[in-house]
């Protein structure tokens, strides 16, 4: 049974293991991420996750199978993005950062419930303006994230999270009730 919860300190490494999973895949030409290694996501990008409180896992027989960020913190890109949903109260924003799934698990609809997590969490918190980004690239978290409700509100060229020339996808969701 699968399960999603904060990250703690002990799995620093394991969470560097996943994410440097998702970016072999990469650069074997078996994802899109537009990630780099040794750029982001970084052991430091899981550290800074792990002492904010922000970042989570899902876990299945002990063994991480995904992990994003969650918190209030917008990308500084976000502020010009033309969205269709917003709102003078920042603290009713809710971004899920960084979602890799393993590999290994691939398939099984992990993102999907990961996604349906952090949609949970964040109304329970008080959120209903979602928003999210993907590279323009990573054309199967756009399939999922449509999928699964989000409105593409636009792709901005920018340098993000250090790689530079990237085309972000900024996404959004807007949720009323539960």
């Amino acid at each position: 049974m699968m399960f999603i919860r904060k990250a703690d300190i002990t799995e620093i490494k394991g969470i560097t293991e996943l994410y440097g999973k998702v970016l072999t895949e990469e650069e074997n030409g078996r994802a899109a991420t537009g990630w780099i290694r040794g750029v982001y996501p970084t052991e430091e990008t899981v550290k800074e996750g792990i002492s904010s409180g922000d970042m989570f896992v899902a876990e299945e027989n002990g063994k991480i199978t995904a992990a994003a960020r969650i918190n209030r913190i917008p990308a500084p890109v976000y502020n010009k993005a033309c969205w269709k949903y917003s709102t003078d109260d920042e603290n009713k924003v809710m971004v899920l950062h960084t979602l890799a799934v393993s590999p290994d698990c691939a398939g099984r609809g992990i993102g999907s419930k990961f996604v349906k997590f952090y949609e949970d969490y964040a109304f329970s918190n008080g959120c209903n303006f979602l928003r999210m980004d993907t590279n323009e690239k990573n054309t199967n978290a756009r399939r999922l994230y449509k999928k699964l409700g989000y409105r593409e509100a636009d792709i901005l060229p920018c340098t993000f999270n250090g790689i530079k020339g990237v085309r972000l996808v900024c996404l959004e969701k807007l949720i009323n009730k539960r």
